[in-house]
């Protein structure tokens, strides 16, 4: 999967949320400062270049959608993260978190028993 950078990221989350638009609706629901529309339409250029997004042409606009689902979006980018940052191990991922204090016990029961159900 091509490496995304935070504005690309953040556009992205905003489509899947959307699921399909035009650049104005994307940026109502950016964060305040909102970007120029010429900043919007350079990173959804780049996210169509790189194979995340479709563009639809009416007239001189374009309708944006996503070309994966949300889930499989998560499902590559998380195995990338492990591969990259964990030596490609969920277990090392999970001790990290558990170090670092950042999951509790309890959750980690609940990933237990999710592990297991499945």
């Amino acid at each position: 999967m091509k490496k995304l950078t935070n504005q690309e990221e953040e556009l992205l989350l905003i489509i899947f949320q959307q699921g399909k638009g035009f650049i104005k609706d994307f940026i109502q629901r950016m964060d305040e400062p909102r970007p120029p529309y010429t900043t919007v339409a350079s990173i959804m250029k780049n996210l169509e270049r790189k194979g995340f997004v479709i563009a639809t042409r009416y007239g001189n606009t374009y309708e944006y959608k996503p070309l994966m689902e949300q889930n499989e979006f998560k499902s590559k980018y998380m195995s990338n993260v492990v591969q990259n940052y964990f030596e490609n191990s969920y277990k090392e991922m999970v001790s990290f978190f558990a170090e670092k204090q950042k999951i509790t016990a309890q959750e980690l029961q609940d990933i237990i028993q999710l592990i297991e159900r499945k």
